[in-house]
């Protein structure tokens, strides 16, 4: 799973999509979400690895999830941050 160092070091890397980002774009990223069905399968797989009960499979696929939560989540704080800088006059 995503550790610490991991999200420092991807925030880092997406820091300078910052400088490109447009507003529409930020708001699209700021509304993505999982749909139902993924959402549904994420708590799942949360819960049967909470009871230690995850095939290797499950948990492959549920590291693969948090992964791309992770990126998704840097991700919205880039966009975030876009929208609320200080705009030049």
């Amino acid at each position: 799973m995503a550790d610490q160092n991991d999200l420092v070091s991807l925030e880092r890397l997406l820091r300078p999509l910052r400088c490109e980002l447009r507003v529409e774009l930020a708001i699209a990223i700021l509304r993505l979400n999982a749909d139902a069905k993924v959402q549904a399968r994420y708590e799942e797989l949360a819960d049967k690895n909470t009871e230690n009960a995850l095939s290797n499979d499950e948990r492959s696929e549920l590291e693969s999830l948090v992964h791309a939560n992770s990126i998704l989540t840097v991700l919205k704080a880039e966009a975030r941050a876009f929208l609320e800088r200080p705009k030049a006059a």
